[in-house]
């Protein structure tokens, strides 16, 4: 089986910065997009950053500049630099992968347990 983790989460003040990590484990064959999203509490999970197995990335207009999204393909490990935090940033993050299991077999989407991001004003 697969299992995603996250790691790094925390409260920190406005203006602070926050690394998050994921670590992919399991009978991985390869893993190809992954991302992370966010959850505020009574609101619906959105999309904060993507990246391809290339490095391409894409962002949420709310983080675009603020975040980096970036992996390690060696150690099946995307991570989410979090700079100038904001109140609004407040969500559980969560991990997301398209993994693959063999070669010959077709890729799914695996989630993480969520990591808790608290920014004090």
């Amino acid at each position: 089986q697969v299992q995603l983790v996250e790691s790094g989460g925390g409260l920190v003040q406005a203006g602070g910065s926050l690394t998050l990590s994921c670590a992919a484990s399991g009978s991985i064959f390869g893993i190809y997009d992954m991302a992370w999203y966010h959850q505020a509490p009574g609101k619906q999970r959105e999309l904060v950053a993507t990246i391809t197995r290339g490095s391409i990335t894409n962002y949420a207009d709310s983080v675009k500049g603020r975040f980096t999204i970036s992996r390690d393909n060696a150690k099946n490990t995307v991570y989410l630099q979090m700079n100038s935090l904001k109140p609004e940033d407040t969500a559980v993050y969560y991990c997301n992968a398209r993994i693959a299991l063999s070669a010959l077999a077709t890729t799914t989407w695996y989630w993480g347990q969520g990591t808790q991001v608290t920014v004090s004003s």
